[in-house]
């Protein structure tokens, strides 16, 4: 994948999440649509990144989520969710919460926009969790900022 692909998979990765801390529907839209096969791809790749990074600064610095919180979290920021992945986050949600990896799996597994959206959410209720609002945006505009710092540079550096 070249620079700008990069780039651009992190924007609509980035703009998704905002979306969904925002509760926006229309932004939540806007932030996947025209997207191909390829750009689902790279966008979950971009999401699974942030939501490993995510759970590991959470447990780095020893913030533990509430399964109840975190499935209230998920059921409040997925409502800007198209409405036909509502219930598939639910259900993925609580199976998260109790450990349920192989449900967890099976239900993201069975369609890839699908996965993209609860990975989204996923990344924006434990980014609300560890920051709050203000302090997800301010790390979703860092990681912006990174993102076009490298992918400016190229690979060389220069």
């Amino acid at each position: 994948m070249d620079n700008a692909a990069h780039r651009i998979s992190g924007d609509h990765a980035v703009d998704v999440v905002r979306g969904y801390a925002d509760r926006d529907a229309a932004a939540v839209e806007k932030a996947l649509a025209g997207l191909d096969t390829d750009g689902w791809i790279e966008v979950h790749a971009v999401l699974s990144g942030l939501l490993r990074s995510t759970i590991s600064i959470m447990e780095l610095t020893g913030r533990r989520w509430d399964p109840n919180e975190l499935v209230r979290g998920s059921d409040e920021v997925a409502a800007a969710a198209p409405p036909h992945y509502e219930l598939a986050m639910a259900r993925c949600t609580r199976a998260w919460a109790r450990g349920d990896h192989a449900e967890m799996r099976a239900v993201s597994g069975q369609d890839l926009p699908c996965a993209v959206h609860m990975t989204a959410v996923g990344v924006t209720v434990l980014g609300l969790a560890l920051w709050g609002r203000a302090g997800l945006l301010a790390v979703l505009r860092e990681f912006d900022e990174t993102v076009a710092a490298l992918t400016d540079e190229g690979p060389s550096g220069t």
